[in-house]
């Protein structure tokens, strides 16, 4: 897919209709208006209010549903995929999952292609949407065995099928621009000083980013990195550089610009080591009741970053991006974290 830069300055058609109804018509209506929440202890901590938007709340429970309505929807609206068709994804899981509700939703198949080093909750929650899930050995991109790219070649042989391609299709990032980053801005009342936000495709940031930029330049756009991925080196360098790794995050980092994360505009970024992200979330269980995942363990330390680096009496806004219950034998498990040397 090519590259365009003027993707958010066209003046095009919503790929989704909001409402402001009462009653929500439909998985698709139910699809964001999240709320911002304010995480106490680490606002107390920094002086800053530090806000997160609780994606987890989205009815497949994770930022990604934004993504996979929009690109289905995305889809639709070209004639790629047509009433009983099949929407082909690899994905780390939260995509997939939210696919297969949409794809339930609208009544069609929906076939995942996964590296089986995820989750097994993820796995078996999609199994129990009814996705058909091919776990592969984990290769990097440039490998042919690649997940996405087997994702790719399996839909090409498929009549009445799409691969989404969430990687370098910009309906993910659009799909931010027109949803989070509205929300974001009308949440805040326009006191928003700082996005931070981690990246796998890149299209959360990407989009809402822009979204932000667009209404005042003084926002400044953070990408925070795990370890084990080129994009902390890209936002400093211009080169995708990986770091020392792995790590045991999720559905984040990455060793290519994609094409969603080549519209983003980013100011700073971070990077996160594993110990952190597992000290956080157990900071957030037990200061403040709230069981996240792993990728919003590096957003929240990327926030508090952010906070250390602006001072005082700035307003920052990060991604809750699913709930902990998804990692319970990962993450959430001692004896597995003791086995990654991070109890």
């Amino acid at each position: 897919m090519t590259r365009n830069t003027d993707f958010f300055d066209q003046a095009s058609t919503p790929l989704i209709e909001r409402t402001k109804a009462s009653v929500q018509a439909g998985f698709a209506e139910a699809v964001g208006d999240t709320p911002l929440i304010r995480l106490n202890s680490l606002s107390e901590e920094t002086g800053c209010e530090i806000l997160a938007k609780a994606e987890f709340l989205n009815p497949g429970g994770s930022v990604k549903d934004r993504a996979a309505l929009w690109m289905v929807r995305r889809a639709e609206v070209e004639g790629a995929l047509e009433p009983g068709g099949t929407v082909v994804e690899g994905t780390a899981g939260n995509t997939g999952i939210g696919l297969a509700h949409v794809c339930n939703a609208r009544g069609y198949a929906c076939l995942i292609y996964m590296p089986n080093n995820q989750s097994q909750e993820k796995i078996e929650l999609l199994r129990t949407l009814g996705a058909a899930v091919m776990l592969v050995p984990p290769a990097p991109y440039t490998d042919e065995m690649n997940y996405q790219k087997q994702a790719g070649r399996h839909a090409a042989r498929l009549e009445n099928a799409v691969w989404v391609n969430q990687f370098d299709n910009l309906a993910n990032a659009r799909a931010h621009y027109e949803s989070t980053g509205p929300e974001i801005w009308t949440q805040t009342e326009g006191m928003i000083d700082a996005f931070v936000c981690a990246a796998g495709t890149g299209g959360t940031i990407a989009g809402t980013g822009r979204y932000l930029k667009a209404q005042s330049a003084n926002v400044k756009v953070m990408l925070v990195d795990c370890m084990g991925s080129g994009l902390y080196s890209w936002v400093k360098t211009g080169e995708p550089v990986m770091s020392q790794g792995p790590s045991i995050t999720e559905g984040i980092g990455n060793s290519r610009v994609t094409d969603n994360l080549a519209v983003a505009a980013v100011d700073e970024a971070f990077q996160v080591p594993d110990i952190d992200m597992v000290r956080m979330v157990q900071r957030m269980l037990r200061e403040e009741g709230w069981l996240f995942g792993t990728s919003t363990g590096i957003n929240l330390c990327g926030a508090v970053r952010a906070a250390k680096r602006l001072g005082p009496g700035h307003t920052i806004v990060t991604i809750l991006c699913d709930a902990g219950s998804r990692y319970q034998s990962s993450l959430w498990n001692p004896k597995w974290l003791a086995a990654k040397g991070l109890a």
